[in-house]
């Protein structure tokens, strides 16, 4: 009885006879029909096809609310434009003449609510002939009584004033739900591209604050009459590293690692960082795993070359570390996909950074 996960622009969506609150008013209908039927039984000559009329009631309700698509299925709708016609003839055939209470007719009223919501779920014209064939039954039944066929067609025809309203319903809103729907999906397209602009320029204005910060100490210093000494060179050495990691490696540019790279450049390693997107739907704990454990391996290393590697979603493992050491040889180490080193294993061939 849950709403359903996807988009259904029609008016059964319009009206939310998908909710909990239109099956909760269903039972609550479904629970007055049956205490109209059992409480006025009495006298009738037998009860179970008043049974088997109510058993009928509660699925074409049932099915009101839950089949799909929308219009009512071919044939659900016959099935539907009979139970009106098949509901009166059951409970009429077994009632005495004349009938000791008017709620004894009960099917009269289920079979209008039936063709109203079938107006409501697009079958209109199958809506008017379940009305019909309950007028015709009713007439039937009481010319066959003695109690004349006019009788019958009076006591049934004061069910058309629903039917006539729920059919300028299906004429008029239904149409325009179509029209609601999509004033709805433009309005979300709508809003959701202003957030993306917003958030691109949000973005934007973040990343040239952060440019400003590291970069624009190093340009005033170059600027300067002054020649640059090495300190000042290696500056920007570390600082153009820096920079090239947050366009290559963005995910990785993060907690302690940007510090532990600069360490380890500072200190004559050379660190090469790949992203390939492995990591952006990872969550925080692995990343942060990774983090701390990337950062260790930069700590530890003195010489060489270190080359940190993304790996593409959806593979086997999270991210390689392919550390050439000029004496120690070449340690390959791989992580998981919850960013837990595997077994580090040692190449005994050179290998290229790139493809670690």
């Amino acid at each position: 009885m849950s709403a359903p996960t996807t988009t259904i622009r029609d008016a059964r969506t319009l009206l939310g006879m998908h909710t909990r609150a239109a099956w909760a008013i269903a039972v609550f209908y479904l629970t007055a029909m049956t205490s109209l039927a059992v409480t006025s039984w009495d006298g009738v000559s037998h009860r179970w096809p008043i049974v088997l009329a109510l058993l009928i009631t509660i699925v074409v309700t049932g099915a009101l609310l839950a089949v799909r698509p929308d219009p009512l299925p071919p044939a659900v709708t016959v099935a539907m434009a009979l139970s009106g016609p098949v509901c009166c003839a059951l409970v009429l055939v077994v009632l005495p003449v004349p009938p000791t209470s008017t709620w004894q007719t009960w099917p009269l009223a289920s079979g209008t609510g039936t063709a109203t919501y079938m107006c409501v779920r697009g079958r209109t014209p199958a809506a008017w002939i379940n009305l019909w064939g309950m007028i015709a039954v009713t007439a039937l039944w009481s010319g066959a009584t003695g109690q004349g066929a006019a009788h019958g067609v009076a006591i049934s025809i004061v069910n058309l004033p629903p039917l006539l309203m729920a059919t300028f319903f299906a004429y008029t809103i239904r149409p325009a739900a179509r029209t609601i729907f999509e004033l709805r999906e433009e309005s979300s397209r709508r809003i959701a591209a202003e957030a993306a602009v917003g958030a691109s320029l949000a973005e934007r204005e973040e990343q040239m604050r952060r440019l400003d910060r590291t970069v624009r100490p190093i340009l005033q210093r170059i600027t300067d009459s002054e020649p640059l000494d090495s300190a000042t060179r290696l500056e920007c050495k570390l600082l153009e590293a820096h920079l090239r990691d947050t366009l290559r490696a963005p995910s990785l540019v993060q907690g302690s690692l940007p510090a532990a790279a600069r360490a380890a450049r500072a200190r004559g390693v050379e660190v090469i960082m790949l992203d390939d997107h492995g990591l952006d739907t990872a969550d925080a704990d692995t990343r942060e795993r990774l983090s701390t454990f990337v950062a260790a391996e930069l700590d530890r290393a003195d010489a060489g070359t270190v080359t940190i590697r993304i790996l593409p979603p959806d593979r086997g493992l999270l991210a390689t570390i392919l550390a050439d050491h000029p004496t120690e040889g070449m340690r390959r180490i791989e992580l998981g996909r919850h960013g837990v080193p595997l077994t580090p294993q040692t190449e005994q061939a050179t290998q290229e950074p790139g493809l670690a």
